[in-house]
């Protein structure tokens, strides 16, 4: 196991050092100055854009301000007209969001052992902590990698507070995101294909919030009356596992490989009343034997993640397609299907032809039998002034019915 990284500076003429925490697999900056209340926004941004990190030592109110004072101010700067090419114009909005985490992440709060942050004002974020990074030995960024439903990060999901008996600086935007995601967990996602039961995502599990993908499998025909299993390919969260289950599904493999995404799927199962018929397990994509269903939700665009929690979303080289597409025929009973739910962002961003799909089912010795299709329902679809508007707005979700192709 390698050593945490850890971030070295100089406070009170003193050479001092602290572990380097980052879910977002972010470097320890090289370059930390201290900086407090006194500290004014033109000067921190000065400073972050120019690859120099702010550990806080001030008010954490003020923190949280002069965090919101350097977003605007790299939100205010001119923005070019997006190329015409969809997928440079894609390429250049992740480069510009990349360059726009990372000077946010240049500023920088400690953590003292047990997770406390010692500044004035501070919240409690014991139990937040606990959750993203596990009690002492958990490194916080998971095995790196994310499948499906699963962005994951690692196990200890579960723990609560006592963990972190290291000193330690994190990014103000990673921890508020932290805790964000906590009382997310704790609120959890109203799901209406449950009957308005709720999902509970653990911090860096993709949450299903963007419900139209589930809102497919529940009204997608069952391959037969009476289904005595079916696999879940990147549980994630377990909503896909949980809404066969209440459709009459008896038994569900449900696999992942990040811990997190297990423990939560778990939890979830539990939460439902369906931890009887939902099994979890760890596996690379398919769990061992056949099923008349097999159901998979993979990461929709074919573009490589610039953080371990991206895997959820970003698909490099489409391997988790491609993987389930080439396994499925060997894991269907006769005369089963294999469900692909996929957004068609991909094609609207010029990064995967429709073409490309069509040719990877039939490579893999798929048919299709039928296709379900949804508009999305998210806000994004509707926003103007987002540089991918257009393809956002032609998005459909899908969910493929594939079987076997007669030999």
């Amino acid at each position: 196991m390698n050593s945490p990284a850890v971030v070295e500076w100089i406070e009170a003429d003193q050479a001092r050092s602290a572990r380097w925490r980052s879910e977002s697999g972010a470097p320890p900056p090289r370059r930390v100055v201290v900086a407090d209340d006194r500290m004014k926004a033109d000067a921190a941004y000065k400073l972050a854009c120019e690859g120099t990190a702010l550990l806080w030592r001030g008010d954490f109110h003020n923190a949280r301000q002069l965090l919101t004072a350097l977003a605007r101010r790299i939100d205010r700067r001119p923005r070019k007209q997006p190329p015409a090419d969809p997928a440079r114009a894609f390429h250049l909005h992740r480069a510009a969001q990349s360059q726009r985490a990372r000077i946010l992440g240049m500023l920088l709060v400690p953590l003292d052992p047990g997770y406390v942050v010692p500044l004035h004002r501070a919240p409690d974020v014991r139990q937040a902590c606990a959750q993203a990074y596990g009690t002492e030995g958990g490194h916080g960024t998971g095995d790196g990698e994310r499948h499906g439903d699963g962005a994951g990060n690692g196990d200890g999901a579960e723990q609560a507070s006592g963990g972190g008996q290291e000193a330690a600086l994190v990014s103000l935007r990673e921890l508020l995101g932290l805790i964000g995601a906590y009382e997310w967990r704790k609120k959890g996602v109203e799901i209406p294909a449950l009957g308005g039961d709720r999902v509970h995502p653990y911090y860096g599990v993709f949450s299903p919030v963007r419900g139209e993908y589930v809102d497919l499998v529940a009204r997608a025909p069952l391959p037969a009356t009476d289904p005595a299993i079916a696999f879940d390919i990147g549980t994630g969260t377990g909503v896909l596992a949980a809404v066969l289950a209440r459709r009459g599904v008896r038994r569900i493999v449900a696999t992942d490989q990040d811990p997190r995404a297990l423990a939560c799927a778990r939890e979830n199962a539990g939460r439902l009343g369906v931890a009887g018929q939902v099994e979890v397990v760890r596996a690379d994509l398919f769990p061992a034997g056949r099923a008349p269903l097999v159901v998979c939700n993979p990461p929709w665009v074919p573009a490589k993640p610039t953080s371990p929690v991206e895997y959820a979303v970003y698909d490099p080289g489409s391997r988790m397609l491609r993987g389930f597409l080439d396994g499925l025929a060997d894991h269907l009973e006769p005369g089963g299907e294999g469900w692909l739910i996929l957004s068609d962002l991909a094609e609207h961003l010029g990064l995967r032809p429709r073409a490309e799909l069509l040719s990877a089912f039939e490579s893999a010795g798929l048919t299709v039998r039928d296709r379900l299709d949804i508009a999305p329902r998210h806000p994004r679809a509707r926003d103007t002034s987002d540089p991918l508007h257009a393809a956002r707005a032609a998005e459909v979700t899908s969910l493929w019915r594939l079987g076997a192709a007669a030999g």
